[in-house]
């Protein structure tokens, strides 16, 4: 429903690639350096619509971020984002249907999440348009000193050196070292 993303020259990671880097991020801190592949399977479209992130992060962990607009699935959800994070303990998994999977060696334990729905919403979009309520929300307390911002702009600057880097490291074929002065070089 957003015809104009089938010309941008950067795509998967500039679309859904910030969204996973930050929750890659959120749940494992800062990276280090990360090495990207990217590729374009559809051909009537400008950019990539697979992309894989390898970063090592600062805490040793090894974070995979697998994206693609190319698969198909069985059971295909879009805007669904599907996310599995293992740990030597077990893995959790975000499935279909907003499905949370927790599984470890007792068991796996399971919880619906779906979000809240909107009657001005597209049902098929409310996922997205849930998101976008409980940030707005958040944001106007934090202006009006209600609270603190949970994204901030600093925030938001270190998710967008990832997001430049992989395009960095996919064309050159290299790692990319973390490092603030580089976003600037990446953007211009």
């Amino acid at each position: 429903n957003q015809p104009f993303l089938k010309e941008l020259d950067q795509f998967l990671l500039a679309d859904v690639g910030t969204h996973i880097l930050d929750v890659a991020r959120f749940l494992f801190g800062e990276a280090k350096s990360l090495f990207c592949h990217t590729a374009r399977v559809d051909p009537t479209i400008c950019g990539e619509d697979v992309a894989t992130v390898c970063l090592s992060m600062e805490n040793g962990a090894c974070v995979t971020c697998e994206m693609s607009y190319a698969s198909r699935l069985e059971h295909e959800h879009f805007p669904e984002t599907y996310v599995t994070v293992e740990g030597e303990n077990g893995c959790v998994e975000l499935g279909p249907n907003y499905r949370i999977a927790v599984t470890t060696r007792t068991g796996t334990q399971t919880l619906d999440a779906p979000p809240q729905c909107y009657d001005w919403a597209d049902p098929a979009y409310a996922l997205v348009h849930a998101s976008i309520v409980d940030c707005q929300r958040n944001l106007l307390a934090a202006l009006r000193g209600d609270g603190v911002a949970e994204t901030t702009a600093e925030d938001n600057l270190k998710t967008l050196q990832l997001v430049y880097g992989a395009y960095t490291s996919a064309a050159s074929g290299e790692i990319y070292r973390l490092g603030m002065p580089r976003l600037e070089a990446s953007i211009a």
